[in-house]
This record gives C-alpha cells, sequence and structure tokens, in this order.
C-alpha cells in the first residue's frame, strides 16, 4: 500500500500519543495491542519450535538405536542373517543394515535388581554409533571386545544398580539348564566398561550394550541374531523400501518400519502440535480484536479531523489507507516483537527452565514422564513463515471496518454545527 505525503504524516500522527486525554488512552490500547500480538507470535514461535524439536530429537535418539526399520523372524531369531543383511543393502534408498540382539533380561548388582534391555551389537557397529559414543560419561567403549565379559550401561540404569566402570554386574537368563528340577537361569557376572546417556530416558534406564558375540553365547543362539536393523537415506518416505524389505523375509519373519514401532508417541505428538498451533492461534485472534477496537476508538475521537480533511480534498480512499496502515503497523511491530521474544526464549530455554524449577522448587521436566532430559528445539521456516502470515492477514483483516467507518465519514453531518 502506497501513501502519499499528507498520508503519511498522517498515519504517522494518529500512531503517537496525542496531547488529550482520550488520545493517551488510545494510544494506550494500541500498545497493548501490540504486545498481545507479539506475546501470541512468541508463544505460537516457542511451541511450535519445542514440539518440532521433540519430535526430531526423539526421532534422532530412537533412529539411532532401533533404525528406520527392523527385520525380525517369527520366532525372534535369524539364522541366515547375513543373506538378510545383504539383500536388505542391495535395496535403492537403504543406507545400512546391521544385525542385533535385543532380550529382555533381568540386571542384579549389590543386592538391587531391575529389568533391562540386553543388546548384543558387533564392536565396529558399537564404535561407529554416533548416539552411543557421543553420549559416553564415564569409562570407554574401546574396552567392549569379543570375549571380554564387560558391557556399557545407560546411566539411570548405573544409578539404579550402584553400578560404575569396574564394578560387577549379573545379567539372568530365564533359558538356562535343564535339570530333574526343572530349568535353572542362567547367570553370568560381566564387568561395567562404560556408562553412556542417550537422553532417552527409557533407554538410559534399561539399555545393556555388550558384544555380538557374548550376546550370543548369553542367549545361547549359536551364529543367530535376533533383528536387522536398516537405515535409508529418507526416513519419511519409508514406504517405498518396505515391500522390498518384507519380501526379503517373507515367510520366515515379519518387516516393521519406525512409524509402527513408535506409532503411538508420534501420532500423540502430530496431533498436540495441530492442537496447540489451534489454540495459541487464539491469542492473535484476541489481540487483533484489540486492534480492531483501539481503531473504533480513534476514528470516534478524530472524527472532526477526518471531516476537515475531506472538506480540504482527502479522498474516501485516502482515509481509508491511512487507518489500514495504522493498524497494520501496530500488528506488525507486534509480530517483529513476538519473532524477537520467541528467538531470545528459545536461545536461553534451558536456563529459563533451569531458574523457573530452581523458583518453584519443581522438576518441569522430568524426563521419566517427557522421555527427553532436556528441552529441545528445532524452527521450522516454513511454520514461521505461516504464523507471520496469519497474524499479518489478521491484522489487515481488523483494520477494513474502521477503515471503512472512517471513509465513510460525512463531513457536512459533522461540521453543520462547528
Amino acid at each position: 500500500m502506497i501513501l502519499n505525503r499528507y498520508e503519511r504524516i498522517i498515519a504517522k500522527r494518529y500512531l503517537l500519543p496525542g496531547k488529550g486525554e482520550g488520545e493517551r488512552f488510545i494510544f494506550l490500547v494500541s500498545m497493548i495491542s501490540l504486545g498481545a500480538v507479539a506475546l501470541g507470535v512468541a508463544a505460537l514461535i516457542i511451541v511450535m519450535s519445542v514440539m518440532n524439536g521433540f519430535r526430531a530429537e526423539l526421532f534422532e535418539k530412537t533412529a539411532g538405536l532401533n533404525g528406520h526399520a527392523v527385520i525380525q523372524g517369527y520366532d525372534g531369531r535369524l539364522s541366515n542373517w547375513q543373506q538378510i543383511a545383504d539383500s536388505a543393502k542391495k535395496v535403492p534408498g537403504v543406507t545400512s543394515a546391521l544385525p542385533l540382539i535385543e532380550q529382555p533380561l533381568m540386571a542384579s548388582a549389590n543386592g538391587r535388581v531391575e529389568g533391562v534391555l540386553v543388546r548384543g551389537m558387533r564392536v565396529g557397529d558399537i564404535r561407529q554409533n554416533p548416539v552411543l559414543t557421543g553420549g559416553v560419561k564415564s569409562g570407554s567403549l574401546n574396552n567392549l571386545t569379543p570375549g571380554c565379559n564387560c558391557v556399557a550401561i545407560g546411566t539411570r540404569l548405573a544409578q539404579q544398580l550402584g553400578a560404575f566402570p569396574g564394578s560387577e554386574i549379573s545379567l539372568i537368563s530365564p533359558e538356562g539348564r535343564d535339570t530333574p528340577i526343572g530349568t535353572v537361569p542362567r547367570i553370568v557376572s560381566y564387568t561395567v566398561a562404560a556408562t553412556f546417556e542417550v537422553g532417552v530416558y527409557d533407554y538410559d534406564n534399561a539399555f545393556v550394550i555388550l558384544p555380538m558375540e557374548d550376546a550370543q553365547t548369553l542367549l545361547m543362539m549359536g551364529d543367530q541374531v535376533g533383528i536387522v536393523e536398516v537405515k535409508v537415506t529418507d526416513p519419511d518416505k519409508i514406504d517405498r523400501q518396505m515391500g522390498a524389505l518384507s519380501q526379503i523375509v517373507q515367510g520366515r519373519g515379519v518387516a516393521v518400519d519406525w512409524r509402527s514401532m513408535n506409532a503411538a508417541i508420534f501420532e500423540a505428538l502430530e496431533v498436540e502440535r495441530v492442537a496447540m498451533f489451534v489454540v495459541l492461534s487464539l491469542i492473535i485472534l484476541v489481540a487483533v480484536f484489540n486492534i480492531l477496537s483501539s481503531l473504533i476508538m480513534l476514528v470516534r475521537a478524530k472524527t472532526r479531523d477526518i471531516a476537515i480533511l475531506r472538506t480540504m480534498g482527502a479522498s474516501r480512499r485516502g482515509m481509508m489507507k491511512v487507518f489500514v496502515t495504522v493498524g497494520t503497523t501496530i500488528g506488525t511491530l507486534g509480530i517483529l516483537l513476538g519473532i524477537i521474544i520467541g528467538a531470545v526464549f528459545l536461545f536461553f530455554r534451558q536456563p529459563i527452565v533451569n531458574v523457573i524449577q530452581w523458583m518453584t522448587g519443581q522438576n518441569l521436566w522430568d524426563p521419566s514422564v517427557r522421555f527427553l532430559s532436556e528441552l529441545p528445539s528445532k524452527t521450522d521456516p516454513v511454520e514461521v513463515t505461516v504464523i507471520i502470515l496469519t497474524a499479518l492477514v489478521l491484522s489487515f483483516l481488523s483494520t477494513l471496518y474502521p477503515a471503512w467507518k472512517a471513509a465513510s465519514t460525512d463531513p457536512v453531518q459533522v461540521l453543520r454545527y462547528e
């Protein structure tokens, strides 16, 4: 919208506080409207960024340990896993196919017993896994070698068992020796070589990592593995590979993608994202009504001025442009302020959470409830653009009625008794 010189002067004059009590009150209402728009935009940016960060962080952690798909046998064992892995690697879009053994067992140390998820991996795969290598808190994964009877455990599991690098823990498997009185559970002692923190509560509280050969010995699996973990170039389009992967193991097992493995939590996150966007958009809608009310009061206060301007040659279109500009400017400044507030909050999000926790004495980010140990964030430029455009359009629409009322002012009726 292009304004000529006098229209710009009038719009600037109406944006600034006047000398009268009424004009100062209108300016205060306008600033409240600006602040409301800023808070609405900031809230949307913050919440959507946190939700995106939560999804991305959770996906990165789960995919880093579980892959984008898994191939597993009907009985939980794959005897010809080398052939399956080689065939999976030839599927277009597949980047890796790694053998794994995963079995829920019991762990005991210092008189404490906890349920654990034992995972056997090839030593090379352990040392090349960025989620594991980047999360080592004590000890070293280099100490994990076949036959060493060493394991790496999650930090929270270590706390539960009172274990640390160099201490002993025992893994208890129900598949043991057959005796006249029944099956005796198999109990094997291992030395803790390292502790790690993935950042996902369930993993840190249960995972026990050990070399593939040691896991096969513990579970008496011979040369078999439990699953083949598959990773692809584009996880969001993994349906392209699932048909071929299912064909590879047809009749012997199934192929399951990451959506099916984590369907409940990711669907819940998606629903929550949409719900939060709709609910928080109401803040912007309320702010827009504030802009509408402030402009209506401004038009009422400036009726005489508008009539004089009309008698001096100002057009109806010119008056509409002035008030549309005033309202849109308030909305635009609110949006810019909201972007700044949102960016600052996201940058200092974890210190802010820590300060609030210190002040209230409450754990606002309990990882046992929220899975992750820190507040994540990932800002999507497309979503920010949608938020900005939504706020701009609503701000513009709120100016149309007051601008039309100003343009329809009849100078003869207003100035009849002047």
